[in-house]
Formats: structure tokens, C-alpha cells, sequence
């Protein structure tokens, strides 16, 4: 296209291209481009574009996609290359509908390439209502799953990029929910670098993400979405993101309305720009033309974004002949297919975490002739879902899965039992003059089947996202880790009958579970399982899958354990730093099998700063069943000058196993790993002892007793010089 404009010739740079186009736009357009809505441009060619689409868990609000566990489910599999398949098959949906629906001019929202998805934040207290949209409470952990999301959507082409994929939200933001609009998260140094920073940093640094998303509050005085400190000195500056970055949804309009630090719309959407926020998800960039009379910016302030924006589109193969793009012959009917599934069912299984059993799992359906399924979320399929999801073709509820599996010989009675949270019983309540409507039922149920599936737990209208759709009830957090009381009604009436009882939680955070625990014969942690939660749940309890979930997060005792929630000091939060017993610990999970460790090798017990040092060990299956194992390893710094974590997770690998099949399990500890962060947020690998540990959970003690394991530990000394990071 030589004799053509510069931005339609494919041989040219995507940044050549870019400026190009930009420079041929009015100061109308350029700004037009800058909002989430942009309308097309038809003299240059320029189709309309919404940039507005999600995908946790799957393509969302764009009609028939495939719904996985929620994004805290996919983090229990501690599996990044699952996590990877997950994240490659949405963005197969993804192209497949948005070419699907541009052939038709479709280019509404929900519809493009730009997907603000993964959460990295850090679920750093379990009443945040959004933090099962994120990997869970530990750095590592969502560092190494947002990097393999990242990667599976954007794809491994050497020119196009398959989706844009968007880490969020940007940065030092887990609630509360109801103030997110004025707060000011007080983060110090330290906490910064340590604990909310490393998965953005690995997301831009090691997974290239195209962009970034801003936080609706300020974190130390600064809006996230206009943030010198975040946006300038630390994307840009320190990691040398060359993305583009949004706005969360009409943050920018906070500045002035709710945070204060501007006085004026087109003040806001100055600062915003000013400060590399490139796109505005609402409105306020409506008033870039006024901020540019005034003073406030410049047209260069301005193209540069507009150049940023245009580069992604670039990428995404929107200017180029559509036989030249790949991805672009990616068929429709792929949208949850048989399939993907099938994928969907694996990781849904491979989520699923036993936190107790006293020997009850696996059933054996030929020595039972009856089950009982009880509960609100037995035949729910908010249950299932999460927030931030498709619609799928075919939905299988626990109640669905257990019938499935049983056929036509086991019996299955079925009660609801109980509404799914106070408020509800209340209502009915009142509307009919009386009590609860179905306790007796479910009693009446228990007592006549040989074994109780009690479906326990939350939905998004319980926990979600501040003035989310579906949640109608709630500002979004919890206030505690309670069950609803009408729940624990129901689960002590079960309990008291006397049968044997597994309790299936679905919820997407830790919540109190010490009387299911204390008296019941199992527990299951589901998650918000997916499409084919159901089957999943049946494959575990009768046997047919083993289980291996690990937890992402600590599930403590009550939330008298824990700090003020509005505090984002990490002292005394997560596995790291907590100063009290957990009832369930990070990284814990049952199986039906056994695994042995043994022959705990380092490559060398003295190495110099600034060298890595490799370990290994040996893993034997040693009970019945074929499985997973998930390998966890952990690093203490034995001497550090500053408090540091008791110990930090460090590696991960998840290996299958047949019965009685041993193999060796490698890792390679890098000298960033064994840095500490100071108070300063200096990252510094000092000269000093350290240890592994090396097993099937943390070093805890409540993970020995849980387990009746112990982890395995070799220490080494690194010598020489401090070696500064940062």
C-alpha cells in the first residue's frame, strides 16, 4: 500500500501507523477516541469501537460463551497451565464472536477485543465482596496465575495480539466496596512493593499485557486513575509498561465529586491524562476540549493517548485485511462447545477443595440407596456463576449432578431447606404470618436417606461488586464470616438428625465453618463451581475424580481474628503475617490418596548473592487413587534486618501421579526471590541463612495437624554482597 496512507500499510510499524492516523484526525476526534464508546470515524475509515468487555471466567454479557469456575475457583487448581488453557479457549470464544457480530455491524458493548480482565488485586481480608473475581491472598500465587491468563488470551503471535488483555484494578484495592469512590487506601512502602504490587509488575514485565486498568480509589492521597506515583513513576517509569491504560467505570468523575482533589470536570480529566490514563470508561473525557482552552493540557498530552489507544487496535488487526489477521477464521460454533465443556467440568473438579473427611468420601453409590441434596444453593444457578459471566448453554446444578450420577437406582430427595440469607426468611416471614416454610422438609428428608449433601454458602447478591446488577441486597462486602442464620438453622436441624452429613459450600470467599467442621462428616469447598459445577461436585464426592484443590486463601476462625478492614496495613493479615491459628490455612486441601516426600536436594547449601540455587525432591503416590499433587514450596529468610513473612510461597507445580508412581519435582529459586522489601520498599537480597520447605502445604502447624504431614525443610547460606533490586 505503498501509495496509500501510511496507517493502512501492513508493512509498516503498528507505531508508525498509529502517529499516521492520529495526525490525520480533528482535536473532535482524537478526544472522541479517548472515551470507552467510540464512535466511528467514516472519512478515515474507522469503524465504531466499544472497548467495554470482560472475562474472568469466560466471555461475559455477550450472550452463549462457556462459564468456568469463578476466577478464586481457577486459583485452588494452583495450576498455571490449566489457568492458560482456560484463558486460550475464551479468547477462541472471543474472536469467534466479535468477527461473528462486526460481520453483521454489530459493534455494540460487550462485543470487541479489549478485555478488562484478570483481577490481580490481592485478597487481603475475606469480607471484600469482589475478591473472588482475584487469585487469592498470596503475591506469588497471583503473579504466576495472572501471567498465564494474560498469556492465553493475548495469545503467542509475533504480530497480532489474539485479545488485549487488561490487569486490574491499579493499584492497593480490596474494599470496602461501599466507600470505593472517596477511599483512601494508606499503603506503606513496603506493603506496596511486597504484597499489592509484584502481580501487576509480573503481568507487565513477564505477560506484556496490553493494558491496565486504574482503581476507583486513591491509594496515599493520589486517585488511581490519575496517579503520578502508580502511573508515571511505577507502570511507566520503573517497568516500562508501553500499553494503554482505562479508567474503571466513571472513576475519573470521582476526582472532583467524591476524592475532592479537583474542583472541576475538565480538572479531573487534566490530571487523568496528565498522567497516562489514556481511556476513560464514563464520560468525563467529554470535557478534554474545555481543559484544553483552559490551560489545563496539551494536544500532545492528548495524542499521545490517542496514539497508545490506536496501537492496540493496531495490534488487534482492526486497519488490516482480515485474511492477513489471524484468528479471524476462528468458527462461531466453538462458543461453548462439547469441548470446552468438557475443560470447563476438568477445572471445575480440579478446584473443588476437601477440607474435611472422616472417611465418608469417597461414596460407594453401590452400598447407599437413598441421598438426600438439601439447601439454597443445591439447585442454584447463581451458584454456580460468580459475577462477571456468560450465559451457557446448559447449566448443571449440584442437585442435577447428583441425579446424573445416581441414575435411576439411588433415590434422591430434595429440599431447599432454607432461603439463602436472612433478609429473605425475613420477608417471607412477614408476607405470610409464620416461619420458615421448609426446615421440616429437609429434616424429613435427612432422616429418610442414607446420607445428607447439604449445599451451603453465598451468591453474588451476598458478596459481589458495589452497585453490581446482580447484586440487589448488599453494598458488596460481608459483614462478617457468618453463614446467613438461616443457613446454620438448617444445618443444625441436618446435623441433629444423626445421618451422615457432607456439607458443599459454594461461595467465593473463606467463611466460618467450625460447626461443619466440628460435626459434620465432610466438608467440600466449591467454589462458584461453573456451568458444570454439578458434575463436578458428583465426580468428587462418589469418587470418580480425586480431589486436589488447594486453598488461595486463609480461612480464619471468625472475623474477630482479624484487623479493621479499612486498614491496609499486612501486619497480622494472610498466611505471611497472622498471628493466629486458622481454621483452614492457605494452600491446604485433602485427597483420597497419599503422597510421600522424600530426598530434599539443593544444588548447593552455600551460594553467592545474586546466584540462584535449584532444589528438588522426590514425590511418591503411596495410597489407591490416581491424582494431582500440588508441590508447594517456601521460602524463609532466616535473618533478615527487617520483619518479613514467616515464610513465603515461592514455587508451585502440580503433578499427576497413578497410584503407587513416584517422580522428581524441580524448581529453580531466583535471587529476586530470596530479596526482601525494607520499610522503604528497597528490594534486597542481604547475605544471610535461609530455608525451604518443600511438601503438600505451608509449614504451619495447622496444616500438620490437618494433614498428620510434615513438610520437608533444607537451609542454605547466601554470602557475598547485598544485591539491590530496586
Amino acid at each position: 500500500m505503498r501509495n496509500g496512507p501510511v496507517y493502512l500499510d501492513e508493512s509498516r510499524s503498528f507505531e508508525e501507523r498509529a502517529r499516521d492516523l492520529v495526525s490525520r484526525m480533528t482535536l473532535e476526534e482524537k478526544v472522541s477516541q479517548m472515551l470507552f464508546n467510540a464512535p466511528a470515524i467514516p472519512r478515515l475509515g474507522i469503524p465504531a469501537y466499544n472497548w467495554w468487555n470482560e472475562a474472568l471466567h469466560g466471555v461475559a454479557r455477550a450472550g452463549t460463551a462457556t462459564v468456568f469456575p469463578q476466577a478464586i475457583g481457577m486459583a485452588a487448581t494452583f495450576d498455571e497451565a490449566l489457568v492458560k488453557r482456560v484463558a486460550e479457549v475464551i479468547s477462541d470464544e472471543a474472536r469467534a464472536k466479535h468477527h461473528e457480530y462486526a460481520r453483521k455491524n454489530d459493534r455494540g458493548i460487550y462485543k470487541g477485543l479489549t478485555f478488562w480482565s484478570p483481577n490481580v488485586n490481592i485478597f487481603r481480608d475475606p469480607r471484600w465482596g469482589r475478591g473472588h473475581e482475584t487469585y487469592g491472598e498470596d503475591p506469588y500465587l497471583t503473579s504466576r496465575l495472572g501471567v498465564a491468563f494474560v498469556k492465553g488470551l493475548q495469545g503467542d503471535h509475533p504480530k497480532y495480539l489474539k485479545v488485549a488483555a487488561c490487569a486490574k484494578h491499579f493499584a492497593v484495592h480490596s474494599g470496602p466496596e461501599a466507600e470505593r469512590h472517596s477511599f483512601n487506601a494508606i499503603a506503606s512502602p513496603k506493603d506496596l512493593y511486597e504484597t499489592y504490587l509484584p502481580a501487576f509488575e509480573a503481568c507487565v514485565k513477564e505477560g506484556k499485557v496490553e493494558a491496565v486498568m486504574g482503581a476507583y480509589n486513591r491509594t496515599n492521597d493520589e486517585p488511581c486513575c490519575g496517579s503520578k506515583t502508580l502511573l508515571v513513576d511505577i507502570l511507566r517509569g520503573e517497568w516500562g509498561f508501553e500499553g494503554h491504560v482505562t479508567s474503571d467505570c466513571w472513576a475519573i468523575r470521582d476526582f472532583h465529586l467524591h476524592h475532592k482533589v479537583t474542583a472541576t470536570a475538565p480538572e479531573s480529566a487534566a490530571l487523568a491524562v496528565k498522567n497516562g490514563c489514556d481511556l476513560n470508561c464514563g464520560n468525563t473525557y467529554g470535557n478534554l476540549l474545555v481543559a484544553l482552552e483552559e490551560g489545563l493540557i496539551t494536544e500532545e498530552d492528548i495524542d499521545r493517548s490517542v496514539t497508545r489507544l490506536m496501537i492496540t487496535r493496531m495490534k488487534l488487526g482492526m486497519f488490516d485485511k482480515e485474511e492477513n489477521v489471524p484468528y479471524t477464521k476462528i468458527s462461531y460454533e466453538v462458543n461453548d462447545c462439547q469441548e470446552h465443556r468438557d475443560l470447563a467440568r476438568e477445572v471445575a473438579i480440579r478446584s473443588i477443595t476437601l477440607l474435611k473427611n472422616d472417611g465418608i468420601l469417597p461414596l460407594d453409590i453401590n452400598k447407599i440407596k437413598s441421598v438426600a441434596v438439601i439447601g439454597p444453593n443445591a439447585d442454584s444457578r447463581k451458584a454456580l456463576m460468580g459475577n462477571y459471566y456468560g450465559t451457557a448453554s446448559k447449566y448443571v446444578t449440584v442437585l442435577e449432578g447428583i441425579r446424573d450420577y445416581c441414575g435411576k437406582d439411588v433415590r434422591v430427595f430434595y429440599s431447599v431447606g432454607s432461603p439463602l440469607a436472612d433478609q429473605f426468611s425475613e420477608n417471607l416471614s412477614r408476607m405470610l404470618g409464620e416461619g420458615p416454610d421448609r426446615l421440616s422438609e429437609a429434616v424429613s428428608c435427612a432422616e429418610k436417606a442414607d446420607v445428607t449433601i447439604l449445599c451451603l454458602g453465598l451468591d453474588e447478591t451476598l458478596e459481589g461488586e458495589e452497585g453490581d446488577t446482580g447484586n440487589q441486597y448488599f453494598s458488596g462486602d460481608k459483614e462478617d464470616l457468618s453463614l446467613p442464620k438461616c443457613q446454620v438453622e438448617l444445618l443444625e436441624a441436618v446435623l441433629a438428625t444423626g445421618k451422615p452429613v457432607i456439607v458443599v459450600v459454594l461461595a467465593g470467599s473463606a467463611l466460618d465453618l467450625r460447626l461443619a467442621d466440628e460435626k459434620a462428616n465432610a466438608v467440600l469447598q466449591a467454589w462458584y463451581p461453573g456451568e458444570e459445577g454439578g458434575h463436578a461436585v458428583a465426580s468428587i464426592i462418589f469418587g470418580e475424580s480425586n480431589p486436589s484443590g488447594r486453598l488461595p486463601v486463609t480461612f480464619y476462625r471468625s472475623a474477630d481474628e482479624l484487623p479493621d478492614f479499612r486498614d491496609y496495613n499486612m501486619k497480622g493479615r494472610t498466611y505471611r503475617y497472622m498471628e493466629t491459628e486458622p481454621l483452614y490455612p492457605f494452600g491446604y486441601g485433602l485427597s483420597y490418596t497419599t503422597f510421600d516426600y522424600s530426598d530434599l536436594m539443593l544444588s548447593a547449601d552455600r551460594i553467592r548473592a545474586g546466584e540462584p540455587i535449584e532444589c528438588s525432591v522426590k514425590v511418591r503416590n503411596t495410597g489407591k487413587y490416581d491424582g494431582y499433587e500440588v508441590v508447594q514450596l517456601y521460602l524463609k529468610d532466616m535473618e533478615a534486618s527487617t520483619y518479613v513473612p514467616r515464610w513465603q510461597l515461592n514455587g508451585i507445580r502440580c503433578v499427576f501421579l497413578k497410584a503407587g508412581e513416584e517422580k522428581t519435582v524441580k524448581f529453580t529459586l531466583t535471587p529476586r526471590q530470596m530479596a526482601m522489601v525494607d520499610d522503604l520498599g528497597n528490594i534486597i537480597l542481604e547475605p544471610g541463612k535461609f530455608r525451604i520447605f518443600v511438601g503438600g502445604s505451608q509449614p504451619d502447624e495447622r496444616s500438620r495437624q490437618l494433614t498428620g504431614k510434615e513438610v520437608l525443610h533444607a537451609d542454605f547460606e547466601v554470602t557475598g554482597e547485598p544485591v539491590k533490586f530496586r
